[in-house]
């Protein structure tokens, strides 16, 4: 019903910043709360962000607190994750995902991105 595309990963030295995109198209964008998860090589994807579908709430995991920021644009059916102060630990394969409700577990997403490559190098 809805498909989602990431944009905005790449190579960044720690200590940078990057803002990743995520374009959704076919269907009622404003319908959904957007999630943003990671996965490095051989590991769980876990959550990051999430907010909710008109984007009064916003949340975080506890690693990204305070150095990210999820936001949205439904006009133009966009979400963002804004990422400052990276670090090498980030670097991991981020996902949008749009759902029922904006919570942490991956269960409440019906939809989801491909994913685009964050690379945080010391």
């Amino acid at each position: 019903q809805v498909q989602l595309v990431e944009s905005g990963g790449g190579l960044v030295q720690a200590g940078g910043s990057l803002r990743l995109s995520c374009a959704a198209s076919g269907g009622t964008f404003s319908s959904y709360a957007v999630g943003w998860f990671r996965q490095g090589p051989g590991e769980e994807r876990e959550f990051v962000a999430a907010i909710t579908r008109l984007g009064s709430m916003r949340y975080y995991a506890d690693s990204v607190k305070g150095r990210f920021t999820i936001s949205r644009d439904n006009a133009k059916n966009t979400a963002y994750l804004q990422m400052s102060s990276l670090k090498p630990e980030d670097t991991a394969v981020f996902y949008c995902a749009a759902g029922s409700a904006a919570v942490r577990a991956r269960a409440a997403y019906d939809y989801w991105g491909q994913g685009t490559q964050v690379t945080v190098s010391s």
